[in-house]
């Protein structure tokens, strides 16, 4: 004795057995690939494409094909073809006859050779997220689709887009985790290339907070063989991992460099030629680079696009001006060298400090300003200098939330 088939027990089956390999998937086109050969043995076609959306182009792209014509990689531009009709529309559609639709892409019959007669088509969305589409071709002993047929691949179309956006979900997921990890190290990198914490009666001293995981500012305190001490502040433009790809670099440089070059002035050019040999397209570098003779009390200052250096004494501040450029801009700005100022710091102390204080906004929101900036250094010159630095950061950092990395470096007259 035989039993007879549902047809309809059928359909529910398939649409419980791909939703379920759906769901299990960790190759979610393999699976839909997988999914379209069934999707066309159980409708009787002869052939069947899935296509994508590339957000890229704009354009649907075949990823996966079951047929005589192999159209892999077909790219269908917006409007062209049934396909793109039932995307646009969000909405089966079912063609008798593709003679009788003026937008039936006949092109494609025409390169492969393959007749099309008849084409049902539904769409891969959920709600108004358009994935793509499924395409159906020929059905077998019978002139077209039937209505059922389209209600079933609008089932399994359904159940396949969801698929797609969860994997897509769960991909960007992985990615921002990824990233996360990559960002720590590269925030761990970037701290261990900081000069390390200075003794108590180092007359220099410096405090960097990123405003991000990683910064694109960077200090540096280098003794010299002379008894002198070289320091600088940096602040490239942009923020995220290239910043702080192009302040590794420029950190490299200086340190490179301020061993083997007399002054600030030729280092800061040195540094610019090198930049721009090997070209950051439309990053560049401010900075500050200095010596300071301990014994004398003084420093010798160069300045390239920089925020102007702060010189606190006897209670009143002095903003020591630069005219040069930042570094990494155009060949040729520092053909003659960058200026140098000397200072005679006589008990002061000279600041140096990133835009990002300066930007930084107080309790109320209103940005920090030069004023600003001089009114906290003010109350806070009473402490000593590694303390001062930290007050002067927490200070931003509980204020109206940091814009940009704020970095600070003093340099004070330990006579």
């Amino acid at each position: 004795m035989f039993l007879a088939v549902d047809p309809l027990a059928e359909d529910i089956d398939l649409i419980a057995e791909m939703t379920g390999d759906f769901a299990r998937s960790r190759d979610i086109e393999a699976t839909l690939r997988h999914g379209l050969m069934r999707i066309t043995n159980r409708l009787g076609a002869e052939a069947a494409s899935l296509f994508l959306m590339d957000e890229a182009t704009g354009e649907l792209v075949c990823r996966a094909c079951v047929g005589p014509a192999d159209v892999t990689g077909l790219r269908l531009p917006k409007g062209a073809g049934i396909v793109w009709r039932t995307v646009m529309e969000n909405t089966p559609q079912m063609v008798e006859d593709t003679r009788s639709d003026p937008d039936f892409a006949a092109v494609v019959d025409r390169s492969t050779g393959f007749i099309t007669r008849s084409i049902l088509c539904a769409p891969l969305s959920v709600r108004d997220d358009r994935l793509g589409a499924i395409e159906l071709f020929n059905k077998h002993q019978a002139r077209s689709f039937s209505a059922g047929d389209r209600q079933l691949l609008q089932a399994l179309s359904s159940s396949a887009a969801l698929a797609l956006v969860n994997a897509h979900m769960a991909a960007a997921m992985a990615e921002q985790e990824a990233l996360k990890r990559e960002l720590a190290l590269a925030a761990d990198i970037q701290r261990a290339m900081l000069p390390k914490p200075q003794q108590p009666e180092s007359p220099i001293h410096g405090i960097n907070l990123p405003a991000r995981g990683v910064s694109g500012d960077f200090y540096e305190i280098m003794p010299l063989v002379d008894g002198r001490i070289a320091f600088a502040i940096a602040d490239v433009s942009g923020k995220g991992m290239n910043a702080s790809l192009l302040m590794a670099k420029t950190a490299s440089l200086f340190r490179c460099l301020a061993k083997r070059i007399e002054g600030p002035g030729p280092l800061l050019a040195a540094i610019d030629a090198e930049l721009l040999e090997t070209g950051h397209a439309g990053m560049f570098v401010t900075m500050v680079a200095g010596v300071l003779d301990p014994a004398g009390g003084r420093v010798v200052l160069a300045n390239a696009g920089h925020e102007p250096p702060l010189l606190a004494r006897d209670g009143r501040f002095e903003a020591i001006l630069g005219t040069m450029p930042p570094l990494g801009v155009l060949p040729g700005l520092f053909a003659d060298g960058c200026p140098e100022n000397t200072i005679d710091l006589a008990g002061g102390t000279l600041y140096l400090f990133t835009d990002g204080l300066t930007e930084a906004r107080t309790c109320d929101g209103a940005m920090l300003g030069g004023a600003g900036v001089e009114h906290l250094l003010t109350a806070n010159a009473h402490r000593p200098a590694a303390e001062r630095l930290t007050a002067l950061v927490t200070a931003v950092d509980q204020g109206g939330g940091l814009r940009d990395d704020v970095t600070i470096l003093l340099v004070e007259d330990r006579r």
